[in-house]
């Protein structure tokens, strides 16, 4: 079953692909949209399953490994203020937009701010896509997007570690979940900087087939690893790692051999994966919600991280672009969702409903990003 499964979704992400170029648009929107049609949504080919979930994990650290061996370290280094200020503009309104909604919605306190905890989530690796896809994935703007993705998947995990405290959902300490994120980042910076070039002279110079790819996925999947266990998205520490081997003389090499491997299989597996979340059913009478959630969640983003850029010296072409690139909450939001719902956090009759919401938000962020740029 698994190899038709793979057949539908590689045939259909290549010709929806194509389709949304010849329509103008970025070919990411078209493996999205086709993820919702061959899903449970509309015609019910593709359903979820653990073996799907477990490819497309694979697609998206492969896809922010990609995208940290195109970064270049000096200007992420350069525009780490801005990042920063793009980040906490892009928490602090969807925050208060979200909670005054939940509260307009007659929910708690605390399950209000979660709302707007989880509004808050941004995840680039639709926004790193459609850059790439546009040639620009190495401009300002999208350095700077990249940045304040590692901040801001930072920051809201504290705050969530932070609300479960309160609420008894959790019993972890604060100072510990903090104390945990600073130890990751001195580590992996310490980990890029000295031992992934030992590490990639050392396993390259073995005598086997295809030494630097096999080297570099290594390294990959090792640094997602251990930023998981530190309490850190994996996609955080693939895109350190590919950051890592760019300083190596090996950033090519890995770069050309790993294109084919991820684009191939895993990365429209990921894409499809996305739309396999969505379902209709019992949505009719909440589709002014849905359409209310997802213009505040739009806005929001768009005006918060906006603002930061442009405080921080960004002319306002470029803080729109900067604002567009953070509006996808895709599956960080996910993550959040499914957590809250098993904490008690978001009731069960909002779930879908959130997660139909993060999923436009995936959807409208390729087509903006083309416009504003």
């Amino acid at each position: 079953m698994l190899f038709f499964k793979l057949l539908i979704i590689l045939l259909s992400t290549k010709l929806a692909g194509d389709l949304s170029v010849r329509l103008g648009q970025p070919s990411v929107l078209g493996k999205l949209m086709v993820g919702i049609i061959i899903g449970p949504a509309l015609l019910g080919w593709i359903k979820d399953s653990e073996s799907i979930e477990q490819l497309s994990e694979i697609g998206v650290l492969l896809l922010m490994f990609i995208a940290g061996l195109e970064t270049d370290i000096k200007e992420l280094n350069r525009n780490r203020r801005s990042s920063v200020a793009v980040a906490i503009g892009g928490i602090i309104l969807p925050l208060l937009g979200g909670y005054l909604a939940g509260k307009a919605l007659g929910i708690s306190d605390t399950s209000a701010l979660f709302l707007g905890l989880l509004l808050s989530a941004t995840s680039v690796s639709i926004t790193v896509q459609t850059l790439r896809d546009m040639g620009k994935l190495q401009s300002k703007e999208s350095i700077t997007i990249l940045g304040a993705a590692i901040v801001d998947d930072i920051l809201v995990v504290v705050l969530l570690a932070i609300l479960m405290s309160f609420t008894g959902a959790s019993d972890v300490n604060i100072g510990w979940i903090i104390g945990q994120k600073i130890a990751f980042f001195l580590l992996a910076i310490f980990l890029g900087w000295k031992v992934v070039p030992m590490l990639m002279r050392w396993l390259v110079s073995l005598r086997v087939s295809e030494a630097v790819i096999s080297t570099g996925l290594i390294i990959c999947f090792g640094f997602a690893y251990f930023s998981e266990k530190m309490g850190v998205a994996g996609i955080i520490g693939a895109f350190i790692a590919g950051i890592a081997i760019a300083q190596t003389p090996y950033k090519q090499e890995v770069e050309q051999k790993l294109e084919p491997i991820a684009y191939s299989i895993f990365v429209p597996v990921f894409f499809v994966s996305i739309g396999l979340s969505v379902t209709f059913k019992g949505l009719e009478n909440q589709i002014g919600l849905i359409l209310g959630l997802t213009l505040l969640a739009v806005i929001t983003k768009l005006i918060g991280s906006g603002l930061g850029a442009r405080l921080t010296g960004f002319p306002l072409p470029s803080s729109i672009s900067i604002g567009a690139g953070m509006i996808s909450r895709g599956e960080v939001a996910l993550i959040i969702a499914a957590l809250g719902l098993e904490k008690g956090l978001l009731a069960p009759q909002f779930y879908t409903t959130m997660i139909i919401v993060v999923i436009l938000t995936t959807l409208i962020t390729p087509p903006f990003l083309k416009k504003v740029f």
